[in-house]
């Protein structure tokens, strides 16, 4: 007990390709680029860039390939001693800087159809998560 020491770390990012009125998305290249970026400029001891992932901008097309990034990564995490964390870079093209969200709704509405032609109004993202009022708050 207590020698086991830290928690090693494995931060995964994903970011989206892009999309109606946003023809270069800002989150693909930070996405593209991070791998050279963390390989120039290290991360402290104990921490590790795990997967970099740009997901087509689309709801449902997007789905296969999170899912199997998610699945890979589950199997290579293989000791109980490991933290690992999901960046999910998203876009909203009215702000000036970057934000966290600390809330996320199970709702899925777009102002516009995404890359595939889906444009959901008012439903679930998760179905087996509830209606569209239900919300996960974050730290």
């Amino acid at each position: 007990m207590g020698s086991e020491g830290p928690k090693a770390v494995t931060i995964h990012i994903n970011g989206f390709k892009k999309f109606q009125g946003i023809a270069e998305n800002p989150t693909e290249t930070v996405v593209n680029n991070l791998k050279a970026y963390v390989e120039r400029r290290g991360l402290p001891a104990g921490v590790t860039l795990g997967s970099c992932t740009v997901l087509e901008a689309a709801g449902d097309g997007a789905l296969p390939t999170l899912l199997k990034t998610l699945e890979s990564s589950i199997s290579q995490t293989n000791t109980n001693n490991e933290q690992v964390i999901w960046i999910h870079l998203g876009v909203n093209s009215g702000s000036s800087k970057f934000a966290l969200e600390r809330q996320a709704v199970n709702e899925a509405t777009f102002l516009c159809p995404d890359q595939l032609g889906w444009q959901p109004q008012q439903i679930p993202v998760v179905l087996e998560d509830g209606g569209i009022s239900r919300s996960r708050q974050v730290i």
